[in-house]
């Protein structure tokens, strides 16, 4: 029998304290009565980040049968995860008459929130892009909307490893920062990105002016 992973909480270890409920993207973990309850299993992506940030170790994984997925929710490739699940996507594939060269608008190397140094010298009097890493993909005036005249840094919340808010606050710490844009996908998880830039923000005591976008997948701006 076809399975999946989804999380299961042992309501006799849980606590109440949240955090796993912080740690869900997908809105697949709420608090319910002081206790964290799964309230979709539609919406668990089944890859336990949830697991490791129990203190309490009340969270654990278990397979549910395919055959039991509600039959009001059409199966596809990434059944269970929002961001993960398959739509085509039609465009207009006629090709500009001319086609005319554009410039990146990539200030500096490395990109990677995971990999840039918080006291890098690019930082100090920066206007900070926190983007996706399907942004650039899905919305196809990136470098000139929002890259120019901005220090760029990417990631993934959902597929990179740690918290995004610890190396955010290291950043907003040691330098002068003009201003914050966040750029990310519609899908839940994403919004683990500006989460994230948010308690950075908060934690670090300053007034930096902050904003985020959210682009669709088929590349509108939506908010």
């Amino acid at each position: 029998m076809l399975t999946r992973k989804i999380s299961k909480i042992d309501e006799e270890k849980c606590i109440g304290c949240g955090i796993c409920t912080q740690t869900c993207h997908e809105g697949a973990l709420k608090l319910v009565n002081g206790k964290a309850k799964l309230v979709s299993t539609t919406q668990c992506d089944g890859l336990g980040r949830c697991l490791p940030v129990c203190p309490q170790g009340a969270i654990t994984l278990e397979d549910q049968p395919v055959a039991d997925i509600p039959a009001a929710v059409p199966m596809q490739p990434g059944f269970g995860c929002p961001g993960s699940r398959a739509a085509r996507i039609e465009r207009d594939n006629a090709q500009p008459a001319e086609r005319v060269a554009v410039q990146s608008q990539l200030q500096q190397w490395p990109c990677q929130i995971k990999l840039v140094p918080p006291a890098a010298p690019y930082f100090n009097q920066a206007d900070l892009l926190i983007a996706a890493d399907c942004t650039a993909y899905a919305y196809a005036n990136m470098h000139q909307d929002f890259m120019q005249g901005k220090i760029t840094l990417i990631g993934c919340p959902k597929l990179d490893e740690g918290n995004y808010a610890d190396k955010l606050g290291q950043i907003f710490q040691a330098n002068h920062i003009n201003s914050i844009t966040v750029v990310r996908m519609e899908k839940p998880c994403c919004g683990g990105l500006v989460h994230a830039a948010q308690q950075a923000l908060l934690h670090s005591g300053k007034e930096i002016p902050f904003q985020f976008v959210v682009i669709g997948i088929d590349g509108r701006i939506l908010e």
